[in-house]
């Protein structure tokens, strides 16, 4: 039987010690660079270098940035860390049309408040200002001078009641992307219908229709516009049936009549 290689114990010696050395010198690295880590969170816990230095928004729509900001009352003399969270979503939260918020630290220096918004279904037309309408149909304070209706229809005629009421209710039901290609919305009730309405599209065409059956009529209206010449503008009527009668048809009839 062939023998293994005898090591002596006096060349092995050396080798253990380099060993031990090496493991003691990792040690040291790993304990000073904690030492060195915990030295500098305890410098910047104490430092301005954690002092909130911006606060980004997301998720806001109609209400800006700086204004939720303000309502936050989050200042930037103090530590991200020490920024109550609870306190300053509460203090957003009292804005009717934020649904929800959050309010987040994050490292080094930034705050972020992420929202969500109640949807502003309508804005209801008084004397030439107008006043949002939540989908939780609260009706807002009027926008400042200047401040332009964006993402809903404007209404025109209308007060609160049964009619508008009505009317929000199946505003909710129809997809955004209708919702949005109205520009217009006119209460205008007759001797029939006290829930007619007239309608100004933002393609250019006018809708007549009544609140009683708008979801179920015009949940079709993509449709029956693709049908249409885009460059021959008119009524759709949405009341009984469904048919269009251009804006040219009807100037023609009134100058026959008028010759007659």
């Amino acid at each position: 039987m062939e023998k293994g290689k005898i090591v002596s114990i006096e060349d092995r010696i050396p080798k253990l010690k380099q060993l031990r050395k090496s493991k003691a010198n990792r040690r040291l690295v790993l304990l000073l660079s904690l030492f060195f880590i915990l030295v500098a969170c305890v410098l910047y816990f104490l430092s301005p270098l954690s002092y909130v230095k911006s606060v980004q928004v997301e998720g806001n729509r109609y209400i800006t940035s700086k204004q939720i900001i303000k309502l936050s009352k989050v200042k930037k003399d103090r530590s991200i860390w020490k920024v109550d969270t609870g306190t300053a979503e509460a203090n957003i939260k009292k804005n009717q049309e934020i649904k929800s918020v959050k309010v987040t630290p994050v490292f080094p220096n930034s705050i972020k408040i992420t929202v969500s918004e109640h949807n502003r279904m309508a804005y209801l037309s008084n004397n030439g200002k107008f006043a949002p309408i939540l989908e939780n149909g609260s009706v807002l304070e009027e926008l400042a001078t200047g401040e332009i209706p964006v993402f809903a229809p404007v209404l025109i005629g209308f007060k609160e009641g049964k009619a508008l009421k009505l009317l929000l209710e199946e505003l909710d039901k129809l997809p955004v992307e209708i919702q949005n290609a109205i520009s217009e919305i006119h209460y205008a009730p007759t001797k029939t219908d006290e829930y007619h309405i007239v309608m100004f599209m933002n393609d250019g065409f006018e809708v007549s229709a009544t609140s009683r059956t708008l979801y179920e009529k015009m949940i079709h209206y993509p449709s029956i516009v693709s049908q249409l010449d885009p460059n021959v503008k008119g009524v759709i009527d949405l009341e009984v049936g469904s048919y269009f009668k251009a804006y040219e048809d009807a100037e023609q009839k009134e100058d026959t009549n008028e010759e007659n």
